[in-house]
Formats: C-alpha cells, structure tokens, sequence
C-alpha cells in the first residue's frame, strides 16, 4: 500500500505574509483558517519557544479542516537548555500543555537539537526510551506534570492513537552509523533537513515515514525553490510513498514569502492537499 503525503509549512504567522499569501484585508485570527485550506498541514513551531495551552490547541483544532494535520515541534527547554538530561518532568509538562487536544489531527512530533549538542548514544537513547507511542502513553506521562503547569492542563486522549516522533539535529557528530541505528531500533524518524549547507543534510530513512524540513534550497530561511528543486523533492517524496512510507514535508523558508507558494508547488505535483478556495476577509 503507497504511503500517504502531508505537505506545508512550518509556522503561519508571519507579517510579511499578510497582503500576499494572505489576502489584503484578512483578519490576523483568520490566517490559520486560511491556511489550512490552502495546504494539508502546519508545523506548530509556538511549541518549541513556549508551554502553550490547551484552549489554544482546541481552538486550532477547531478552526482547520476534519482531514487536516499538526506536526508540533516539541519544547526548546528540554532539547536546547537541559540538552535531552533530567527532562523527565520538563515532558510530562510538555504532553500535559495541551497538545491531545488536537484530537485526530495531532500528526508526528519533530524535536530539532541545536549545533552545540553532539552525538551522546547512551544520552539520546533514554530520550528516545522516554517519548510516548500513543496517545494513551502519552496522557499517562502528562499526569505527572508538576505544578508549574496545574490549572492549565489537558490530560485525557479521545482514543488510543500510535504517536510518530522525528528528530533533527545539527551537529556533524551525528554523522554515526551508531546514530541512525538508534533512530531506527526506537521507530524514530531522521529528519531530513535541507538547510542550504549550513547543517548536515541526512537522507536515512530510520522509521515507517519520513519527515523533511525545507530552509531554503540555496539561502537559509530565505531562498525558495525553483521548478528544478521541486521536481527532485517530489521525485524523492514519491519515492518513499511507492515504498509504504508516509512523508510529511514541511517549508521553513518563510523570509521571503516563499513557503507557503512552494509547499502548494510541491503538493501539487504529488497531487496531494486541498484545493486553493478563497476566504473572505
């Protein structure tokens, strides 16, 4: 059976968006709704720099499409400031925020390492040994969030649901056979980031899918991708989709306005996403 395909962008709020993607005169609380019928799937990214809540969960839940799909990047605090260690409250914290909320439309979890964290084998695999598999597993370890996040929680799962988790690092460390032997003995995705050779670009595919984060194919954050580009990502997409995987491909070259127009491109060629319908301001 082929694999399935989400493609969209990392993030959508953005000002300079406003006027182009987003047409003049759109409310700034309509630009996820608007979004998501433009596109498949979000990467929430508001996940990484903070604890969000539950209701705002429920409220992106509510406003996308019954088909549409979160990935949510996981917290900053436990990837870049306890550097994968002792993080065993900051996650139940994490899981507790609000992030079941999403319901049928919770996707993969992405955590992204800085350049500054290398390769630990015995560190990542109790990190990894940690991550919830369902939605039931991960209610579980939100029950024992402390109380830095009491009052604000979310606790419950309406169904047991298999969770996917995905990894993006940066250092060359990583560049270890040892490495994606972990990944793949835990059933986690390697990311796949094209960050126009700022980072090490690792194509392994270590899970049942795969999951790519697109920075700009020749200028980081900012560069977009010509037909050329998309054509050999939708050529290596369709590759892993023929192959059983699932792919979820997201563009974070949001500088210049460039990421939701080449995730429609790309969508487009794998004849996958939503038709473009147009929202009111």
């Amino acid at each position: 059976m082929a694999g399935v395909a989400r493609v969209g962008i990392s993030g959508w709020r953005y000002a300079p968006w406003r006027g182009d993607f987003y047409p003049k005169g759109l409310a700034q609380r309509r630009e996820l709704e608007y979004a998501s019928r433009q596109l498949g799937s979000i990467e929430l990214n508001g996940s990484f720099y903070s604890l969000q809540r539950p209701e705002s969960y429920a409220a992106w839940r509510d406003e996308t499409p019954s088909d549409f799909t979160f990935a949510v990047k996981g917290g900053r605090f436990i990837t870049h400031m306890l550097r994968l260690r002792g993080i065993e409250v900051a996650l139940a914290n994490f899981f507790a925020s609000g992030v079941l909320a999403l319901g049928p439309k919770l996707g993969p979890f992405l955590w992204q390492l800085p350049e500054r964290v290398p390769f630990d084998a015995e560190v990542l695999d109790a990190f990894l040994a940690q991550l919830p598999r369902t939605t039931t597993e991960a209610a579980a370890l939100a029950a024992r969030h402390d109380a830095r996040v009491e009052g604000r929680t979310w606790l419950t799962t309406d169904e047991d649901r298999p969770l996917r988790h995905a990894l993006e690092v940066r250092s060359p460390t990583f560049d270890d056979p040892a490495y994606f032997a972990l990944l793949e003995r835990h059933g986690v995705a390697s990311a796949v980031a094209d960050t126009a050779g700022r980072w090490p670009f690792f194509t392994a595919v270590t899970a049942d899918f795969a999951y790519v984060r697109l920075h700009g194919d020749t200028e980081l954050y900012a560069s977009g991708y010509d037909d050329v580009a998309l054509d050999r990502w939708a050529a290596t997409v369709q590759g892993w989709l023929d192959a059983g995987r699932d792919a979820y491909v997201y563009f974070d070259n949001d500088m210049k306005v460039r990421a939701p127009y080449d995730a429609r491109a790309l969508a487009a060629r794998l004849g996958v996403g939503p038709i473009a319908v147009e929202t009111n301001p």
